[in-house]
């Protein structure tokens, strides 16, 4: 095929002679362009600096991640284009590990031995499936959503092979954009189509979106009983037993998850912090050991696994061992820069229990350190929050708060930022901040209007985006900064700047709160106004 000779493949293989073996294998095929990668850190440098066809990546790549470890990287951080084929080859016969592969959803699996012909054969079919999505994946990465719904109805048309993956793509689309209602009628028309369980999983999505969580929590025990293997719905069950607070129930389920797919990192992760808030000390300090190792050699590690390790082994007891996890964490991930602030919350914390008198210095440090934008998640936050009232530092927890509030993503953030306040008895000064939060983000707007009225549309956007910045992940800020974008190219004109301004903050509101009942409208007017002023979306897409 002539189709085969334009491929560029990414062959990871730390192994010489089977790295020379597949090389050979690929030319065989008709692949020439070939470039190797001996190590999941390797290979995710290479994929960040080119773009690849191909991706023909070992399962076991000696020290550092695996070949599953790295493909979780690449989907989590978006590192490869979607139509991009990654195909995993093995000789791992451990159901587990093959499983926690699977469940990424890889173009393909194969396990050793295989022959150029099986090669191949897996490469021709999902070139033949890229073929069919191409135009569908390129609208969906230029953040295009409503195009590439209508994109999927053409698939569904000309490559009536795979209609029913057109129409799947389509209902994820919707739930992408928010559309839980279309979503749900499409789900169930693929259910009755066809009884899959992907179909029953999309159902149970929408449900939960639209806040029907005793309705989706039956399809997914229903699911996760017909399929004890079927991960996606393992982890949206724990998700719905999470926001109806059931905490002991979403930990019953993971556990069963990790026992059936041990390796998956971001469900271990999430496990060990459910643990830590049910008081199972037992297993948050099991799973974040092994969070800890499997993330040990990722481009992406976080130090806040570290943290979540520390805070286990301090309520355990066995602050010796914290302390060897502080200085782990000095020595690997010192470049990175959220660690200082890490560092120190640690510290605290085990001084907290020894009755160390740097304490104060190190509340000090932690709280001096997070007021940086450095991506410390709320659950940290919160937590510094808490020591800090528990050693009468009053203030510095109000500051700590009072920013985890302004940037509160839904009322569970808010309810959680107050709890701190009355777990220590002072749920008045919880009240207090919550109110303020709100009289800070309302001044906000009412000024961004009155510039608006004033006919300073621009200074309505610099001022709005500010506090965007300020709190990214409030929905309702982010979105009253695109308005502001939206209503200055609607009465100065298009420009490429603050076009791609309003497109940005509707993609982060979409993320942040894809059922805001404001999304659409927001989302229409952009869409109105690129009509207006003949934009191509492909054109200004980043």
């Amino acid at each position: 095929m002539s189709e085969l000779s334009d491929i560029r493949a990414l062959l990871i293989e730390p192994h010489s002679g089977m790295r020379v073996s597949l090389h050979n294998m690929l030319n065989l095929c008709g692949i020439t362009k070939i470039e190797h990668g001996l190590s999941a850190g390797t290979a995710v440098r290479a994929i960040q600096a080119k773009v690849y066809d191909l991706i023909l990546c070992e399962y076991d790549l000696g020290i550092g991640q695996d070949g599953q470890q790295l493909l979780e990287d690449m989907r989590h951080h978006k590192l490869a284009p979607l139509s991009t084929i990654f195909i995993m080859v093995t000789a791992e016969r451990s159901y587990a590990k093959v499983v926690s592969a699977a469940e990424l959803a890889p173009s393909d699996y194969l396990l050793k031995p295989f022959t150029a012909d099986m090669l191949l054969e897996r490469v021709i079919r999902a070139l033949e499936k890229r073929k069919a999505f191409v135009d569908v994946y390129n609208l969906m990465e230029q953040g295009s959503i409503p195009e590439a719904i209508m994109a999927c109805h053409h698939g569904e048309r000309d490559y009536p092979k795979y209609a029913i993956d057109f129409m799947r793509l389509r209902a994820e689309l919707h739930v992408i954009q928010g559309e839980a209602v279309e979503a749900e009628e499409l789900y169930k028309y693929l259910f009755e189509l066809k009884a899959v369980a992907w179909a029953r999983l999309g159902l149970a999505k929408t449900l939960f979106m639209q806040g029907k969580y005793q309705e989706a929590e039956e399809i997914l025990k229903s699911l996760v009983a017909e399929n004890n293997k079927y991960m996606d719905a393992y982890d949206w069950l724990a998700k719905t037993h999470e926001m109806v607070g059931e905490l002991p129930e979403a930990k019953e389920v993971l556990d069963v998850a990790v026992s059936v797919s041990p390796h998956a990192v971001r469900r271990l992760r999430k496990l060990g912090k459910i643990a830590l808030e049910t008081g199972d000390i037992e297993t948050a300090e099991n799973v974040l050991k092994k969070v800890v190792s499997k993330a040990k050699f990722s481009e992406f590690r976080d130090p806040e696994d570290h943290l979540n390790l520390v805070d286990a082994l301090v309520k355990k007891g066995d602050t010796e061992q914290a302390k060897s996890v502080v200085r782990d964490l000095e020595k690997n991930m010192s470049s990175l820069k959220k660690t200082a602030a890490v560092r120190a919350i640690s510290a605290a914390m085990i001084h907290a229990k020894t009755g160390d008198a740097r304490l104060g210095e190190e509340l000090g440090n932690a709280v001096a350190a997070s007021r940086e934008d450095i991506g410390l998640s709320t659950d940290a936050k919160l937590g510094l929050a808490k020591s800090c009232l528990e050693n009468d530092q009053e203030d510095n927890a109000s500051e700590i708060i009072l920013d985890v509030m302004k940037n509160a993503s839904n009322q569970q953030v808010m309810n959680k930022a107050m709890g701190v306040f009355e777990s220590a008895g002072k749920g008045h000064l919880g009240k207090e901040l919550a109110q303020r939060s709100q009289k800070e983000v309302m001044d906000l707007v009412a000024m961004g209007v009155q510039k608006a009225k004033q006919g300073d549309f621009r200074g309505s956007v610099e001022l709005m985006a500010a506090a965007a910045r300020k709190s990214p992940d409030n929905p309702q800020v982010v979105l009253n900064a695109a308005l502001a974008a939206l209503k200055c190219l609607e009465n100065m004109g298009w420009d490429h700047a603050t076009g791609e301004l309003a497109r940005g903050l509707i993609e982060s509101a979409r993320r942040l709160d894809p059922m805001n009942p404001r999304l659409k409208a927001i989302r229409g007017l952009y869409d109105e106004l690129q009509k207006k002023y003949g934009i191509n979306a492909a054109r200004v897409a980043k």
